[in-house]
């Protein structure tokens, strides 16, 4: 996912938001300052961390006081080592200082999902598999979210339920079972790759045969990957693409790599995050 009009957008209004919900009809203590009062202030990362957000603070300052400059050390995507400065400021006191939180709250979050999906990426290194994403991420931020995987190495899944089709355990029961499933997909979209979830092998055998592109191998075990992996690459002109889920941590992400999956989705990148721990002090 680039950086186009639908993220602009989203960064707009997601920083418009921010900064109404925590400066309201105005900040009252930031006002105790003499309002023609210049500082300069740098930011510090107080762990180590993969950077992303620079687009989201640039435009909380651009709203609340364009006048405001921004020198910044890094760019999005950048390994960044505990106790580093990564940005300074220099401008009106009152306006650093009611920008202050929203734009850190930004780069807080956005950099914790980079930075858990490069250790997630670097479990994988030399192997031909990627690190995907999921939906489950924080309401409002989805596509800020899965441009931050980016950042991390990792590798966007469908950005929302519009983009492609993945069928998962309700839409197959609802839906008669996974031929029947499958071959109303086809004839309602017929030029669009269809994913399904399976949760045995026999039931991965009988989406192969219904015409499944894809394969989600969803909470198999080592054993059932390889099983997985076997069958695909031996009973079929065309093996399809097989994806793991379920349960995946930074301790058995390897494991299952190796088994030959070409992906395996990750929902703790976006839902199971930390926030990177930042402070801003002035230096004049």
């Amino acid at each position: 996912m680039l950086i186009n009009d639908l993220l602009k957008n989203e960064i707009n209004l997601s920083v418009s938001k921010s900064l109404i919900e925590d400066i309201g009809d105005g900040d009252i203590t930031a006002t105790i300052n003499n309002i023609t009062s210049h500082s300069k202030a740098e930011i510090i990362c107080r762990e180590d961390m993969v950077l992303c957000g620079k687009l989201w603070v640039n435009e909380v300052f651009m709203q609340l006081d364009p006048s405001i400059q921004i020198k910044w050390m890094f760019d999005d995507g950048a390994f960044i080592k505990e106790n580093t400065v990564i940005f300074e400021l220099s401008g009106s006191t009152q306006n650093i200082l009611s920008g202050e939180r929203c734009a850190l709250n930004f780069l807080q979050t956005l950099s914790a999902t980079a930075s858990i999906t490069r250790l997630y990426v670097n479990q994988l290194e030399s192997l031909n598999c990627k690190v995907l994403d999921t939906r489950k991420t924080l309401p409002g931020l989805r596509l800020a979210q899965k441009y931050a995987v980016l950042c991390g190495g990792g590798t966007n899944h469908r950005i929302g339920l519009f983009d492609a089709i993945l069928i998962k355990e309700n839409h197959i029961i609802g839906g008669g079972g996974i031929e029947n499933i499958i071959q109303k997909t086809k004839t309602m979209y017929p030029n669009m790759p269809i994913e399904i979830e399976v949760e045995t092998l026999a039931e991965m055998k009988i989406a192969i045969s219904a015409g499944a592109d894809r394969l989600l191998l969803d909470n198999f075990d080592l054993k059932m990957l390889k099983k997985a992996y076997e069958i695909n690459q031996s009973l079929y002109s065309k093996p399809r693409l097989l994806e793991a889920s379920g349960d995946i941590t930074l301790k058995n992400i390897r494991k299952v790599a190796e088994t030959g999956v070409d992906f395996i989705s990750v929902g703790a990148l976006t839902k199971n995050i930390s926030a990177i721990n930042l402070s801003m002090r002035f230096i004049s």
